[in-house]
């Protein structure tokens, strides 16, 4: 009898930890894909140029602000687009002006997830100064790039991935 209270209670505790096991899990994946702007492009793997032009852009604070932000984050795939040297000249200290203006028209103020723009099209004005044309009638498109993954929420905004570099006109 006291073998057989022995096994209940040990299949109790067993449930009980597993119970708290399966909630830390659950409250950890609410929380993936919650650290910012900057730690979530670092952690995909596939914004190193993106993340190499914040840092010499100096607006690794900003995207690491508050917010909230709307960021068209091109791949480093999209930056391999550009003409051959065009990164490498962007990222040299004399043309930093240039770089930040670059950067700052792929950033929109306020957190826009693609639900709220579905099957409009419309002119979204950037923290750079200018506009850029949202096409969200069959897929979505900004300026000429195509949105290959939306809505990666971050704890102070939305990242949608594009599949080239966007520049102001």
């Amino acid at each position: 009898m006291i073998f057989s209270n022995a096994k209940r209670i040990f299949a109790a505790m067993a449930v009980a930890l597993g119970l708290g096991l399966s909630s830390q899990i659950a409250i950890a994946d609410q929380n993936a894909g919650k650290a910012d702007i900057v730690d979530t492009a670092v952690e995909a793997g596939a914004f190193q140029t993106l993340v190499a032009a914040v840092k010499a852009a100096g607006l690794v604070d900003t995207l690491k602000g508050e917010g909230p932000f709307t960021v068209f984050a091109p791949t480093d795939d999209a930056f391999a687009k550009l003409p051959a040297g065009t990164v490498e000249d962007l990222l040299k200290p004399e043309n930093k002006d240039q770089l930040v203006a670059v950067l700052t028209y792929h950033v929109v103020p306020g957190k826009v997830m693609s639900s709220d723009i579905a099957g409009k099209k419309l002119a979204a004005e950037t923290v750079q100064g200018g506009k850029v044309a949202i096409d969200a009638t069959s897929g979505v498109t900004v300026d000429q790039a195509s949105v290959v993954t939306a809505d990666i929420e971050t704890s102070n905004g939305v990242i949608h991935v594009i599949d080239s570099v966007i520049l102001p006109k």
